[in-house]
Formats: structure tokens, sequence, C-alpha cells
């Protein structure tokens, strides 16, 4: 999720193919991916790096959060059973190898010796208790229904309250093997569980201190960092755990995330030396920057999708011709190239180009003029009974950021001009947005999805009716199907269909894929953003300079 702010697609040869491999290397078990430092590099001698985080999270309770604000921090305190390395590969992180014979009941062997950062033991029975805790429907976790489109096993009944968590298909058969059993065969499980809400939590900890085992004095984490400070809307600094399992092969020893929500402030402070990494680059600068100090600029390509978001439920955005004529009436060529001009692209699919290695074929009007999208988005939105006489009125919601702010007022500028739509602007810090997006209490919201996991499932699940990440509360029981069809099969055919099925009902309005982009101070080693933008601190070193 701001992950809220992306998925992947690939044949089902290719894809099972990818699994037979990841399998293989998971039972004979390998090193995972470390800090590398070149031969011959000098190192600082303080080994601190300062990093943006953008907003302050709302929360460090995995089961809890849904954006980047929160996971970027939890991926570098907590560690999973597997995750990727810098190339895509499924690596062994707390297990160290696993089997499965089916795709659908999986065995997961445990490290010997790992502990959570209080030196307590990590075992099997952390990861049933976790799972489970997720699911739970008082915890209302945005990711509750995680666990049910991966298909353990009733996970979704668990889920609704329909059965208790000790009917939930993963049990630890002892302290250092987990069983996990799906309903159907899942070729592509080991990706979902490289997602930060799948990491275990330490039962003990959770059950001595509740709500409060998040605390820095309270907090027990599995990663090469542990919590160390919490300063509201200032800071979240995390400390090396010398309890984790790889920590001789971290080399940072502290790292502090601040919160800059300005994307100015983000970089003056940079330009200042107060901080190494910076949540974005801002776009007033970015020319100037790319001039004078291009070697510390580094702009990746990501698998998100920034969309607004309908209220679907709520008149007029009920009817699909509102909702159709005001994606077409959007410029994306002006937002992706002059509004941002970063390297983004405009969107006009939901789902990432060339995510998996294939390309879905945009809908029709993407090849259209802008001229055209605009005669026909007046059409339609004539027919739906609003014009110059009856203008269209909205409210559009996003948090507080100046890119937000500024692709809003080109949006509604756009409405205003092509449309005589009259659009209120509404802005709102993170937290308070969330909230709201949560209640149904908007029109149109600023929106946008990273993959969870490298597969085209992670995006069209999110538009499943009663997800809990189906925010646009959408519902359409073909799509839901076609959906289904897609991930037991992973046939490309099936993935079109979900696409144009969304397509056609024109849910969210995609405007432009991301690109990482972030300024590095040159001294700072290591540095790899994934697809998904995640920054592992513990690969990361300072240069001596």
């Amino acid at each position: 999720m701001q992950k809220i702010i992306s998925g992947m697609i690939k044949n089902t040869t290719s894809k099972v193919l990818t699994c037979s491999i990841a399998i293989a290397l998971g039972s004979i078990g390998f090193s995972a991916q470390t800090a590398v430092v070149p031969p011959g590099t000098e190192l600082a001698e303080k080994q601190e790096i300062v990093r943006n985080n953008g907003s302050f999270p709302a929360s460090l309770d995995v089961h809890k959060v849904e954006s980047n604000t929160e996971l970027d921090i939890i991926h570098d305190f907590f560690d999973g059973l597997v995750y990727t390395d810098k190339k895509g590969n499924i690596e062994p992180r707390l297990a160290e190898r696993w089997e499965t014979k089916d795709n659908q009941t999986w065995v997961f062997h445990l490290r010997k010796g790992i502990k959570w950062s209080d030196g307590t033991p990590i075992t099997a029975h952390d990861v049933v208790f976790s799972w489970r805790r997720l699911l739970e429907p008082t915890m209302g976790s945005p990711y509750g229904s995680y666990l049910a489109t991966a298909h353990v096993t009733n996970a979704n009944d668990v889920l609704l309250g329909k059965k208790k968590g000790e009917e939930l298909g993963v049990k630890a058969l002892d302290d250092s093997t987990l069983e996990v059993k799906l309903d159907k065969p899942v070729a592509y499980f080991l990706q979902m569980l490289t997602h930060p809400v799948m990491v275990p939590i330490s039962e003990k900890t959770v059950n001595k201190y509740g709500d409060r085992w998040t605390q820095p004095e309270t907090f027990v984490g599995s990663g090469a960092f542990k919590l160390s400070e919490w300063t509201v809307n200032e800071k979240v600094v995390g400390v090396r755990n010398p309890q984790y399992w790889d920590d001789k092969n971290t080399v940072i020893n502290k790292v502090t995330y601040v919160t800059i929500v300005s994307e100015k402030a983000d970089l003056n402070r940079y330009l200042a030396g107060e901080i190494d990494i910076t949540k974005t680059i801002a776009l007033d600068a970015f020319a100037s920057l790319k001039k004078e100090i291009p070697d510390q600029m580094h702009i990746t390509p990501m698998l998100s999708t920034y969309y607004y978001a309908f209220n679907n439920k709520k008149p007029p955005f009920n009817d699909v011709r509102v909702r159709l004529a005001l994606s077409l009436a959007i410029d994306r060529d002006v937002i992706a190239d002059k509004v941002l001009g970063q390297g983004q692209l405009p969107a006009y699919n939901v789902l990432p180009p060339n995510i998996g290695g294939l390309n879905l074929i945009p809908p029709e009007y993407a090849g259209w003029t802008q001229e055209q999208r605009i005669k026909k988005a007046r059409e339609l939105l004539n027919e739906a009974g609003f014009n110059k006489n009856n203008p269209l009125k909205i409210d559009l919601l996003y948090n507080t950021r100046e890119t937000h702010k500024k692709i809003a007022i080109a949006v509604s500028s756009m409405w205003k001009k092509n449309l005589d739509v009259n659009a209120v602007l509404q802005n709102q810090e993170w937290k308070v947005m969330l909230d709201n997006m949560h209640q149904g209490k908007f029109d149109i919201v600023r929106y946008a999805w990273v993959a969870d996991y490298n597969s085209p499932m992670s995006f069209l699940d999110i538009f499943v009716t009663g997800n809990s990440n189906n925010i646009q509360l959408y519902e359409n029981s073909d799509f839901d199907q076609m959906v289904l069809k897609s991930g037991e099969t992973n046939d490309i055919k099936h993935y079109q269909n979900a696409m144009d099925i969304i397509t056609n009902d024109t849910p969210v309005i995609p405007i432009y894929y991301y690109v990482s982009n972030k300024m590095v101070k040159p001294y700072i080693g290591g540095f790899h953003p994934t697809p998904m933008e995640y920054i592992s601190t513990k690969d990361l070193y300072v240069i001596k300079h």
C-alpha cells in the first residue's frame, strides 16, 4: 500500500518453473543477501544513516498498518520467513528451508537459534499466533484479507468470525517447523510471504503488554534493527539488533527515520547534510539537480500505480458514465510529463506495464487523442444529467504533500475546463485521510498501490468484493470470478478479461505509474530499492568521506 503506494504476470509454465527453482533452493538452504562492501572500500567510523520517511507512521503494529509510511520501517525491524534478493529471487530469512510437493501444503523449517531482540527464541508458534491475530475480526486489520487471498485454509471464515483461529490452516509441528495448508495450489505463495504484514511478532510480548508492545521500552522485533526512540511527528530511531540472526553481516549501527512531509524541506535538509536519503525528489528542483549533481539522483521503475478512487456506493459515482467521463477528461500525458516529469508514465490500466514480463492490452481510448477522449467524456456526462446548466460538484480528497496538491490542482482544472465540473480540493493529514477513507467519507480520494508481492493478483485482489483493501467499495461478481480463475490458472487470458472488466467499470482512475526517485549521498553504499521501493538498511554502509 501508500501502499498503498504494485503486480506481475507470468504464463503458467514460467510461473511453475520459477516456483520450482525457489523450492529447490529453499530445500538446500543458502545465505541471505547482506551488506556487500567492495574490497578496498574504507568505511566511515560512524555507521549511522538518516532517512526521510515522509509522513509519521500511524503505528508500528504489523497488523494495524497499511502504507509504505509504516511498512518501510517494519521492513527493517522484522524478518519474515522468506524475502526476495536484488534479482527478485526468493531467499531464506527466518526459515532456512521449505518444501512442498503440490504447492498446497507447505512445510517451513526455521533457522536454529534465531532470537527476538529481547533474546528469547523465535518459534513456529509465534508465526501461528501472528497469522491468527492478523485475522481477528476485532483487530480490523487493513490487511485482514491477505491470508484469505493467499487461500490459507479457513482464513476467510476466521476473518468473518465464522470459525475460530485454531481452525486456520497453519500449525506448529514443533518449535522450529511450520505447516501451512491452502485451499488449493498457489504457485506464488512464497512471493506472498515476502510482504511485511506476514512477518511474525512475539506472542509473549504482545500477551504481556497488549497494545503497548510497540513502545520503545517494550518493543521486540526480529530484524537487523530494533526500535530505540519514538518522537511523535518528528522521528523514529532504530538501533542495531545484536540478537539478529545475520548481525555479523550488518554494518549500520543506527538508522533515523525523520518525518518531513514537505518535499522542499526534505531537499533543503538533504543539501544541508542533515539527511542521507530523501523520500523523493522535489519537482521544482528536479531539472537543476539533474544538471548539478546527477550522480546523487537515483531513479528506478516501480511496480506501482497512482490513481483516484471513487466511492462507488455514493451517487452519482455509482454511475459508470460519470466515472468514465471524469477519467477520460484527464490528460495523463500532461500529468506525467509536465506536472511530474521524472520518468513517470501515463496510466490507463491499474496494472503497470511489463509486469511479470508481459503486457496487457490497454483500453481502446488509450490510443485516442485527448480531444477524442474529451468529446466522449462530455457525451457520457450529459447522458448522466450533468452539463453547464447542471454542473457536477465533487470533493477531491488527498493527503498533505506538494506533489499530490499539484496533481489535484491540474486534474480539477482539466475537469472544469473540459466538463464544467466543480471540484473542491480537500487536503488532510495522512492518518486523518486514512480514517475518512475507510469510513467511506469521500467522493474521490487520492490513492496508490505498490505490489505486495510479484503477481498481478496483488493488484486484482484489492478490487474483489469484500476485500479489506477495497476502499473504492467496488463490487462485480463477474470480476470476482475472473480473478478467481486467474489465480487458479495464471492464464494471461483471464488476467486480460479481469482487466477489461475493470476498464469498463472504471471504479478508479489510473493516472500514472510510479518511479522511485530519491537523492542519496555519494558516501552511502549498498543502495538498491526493490520494485516495491523497499530499501534494506542492513544492506547499506557509510563510506569514509
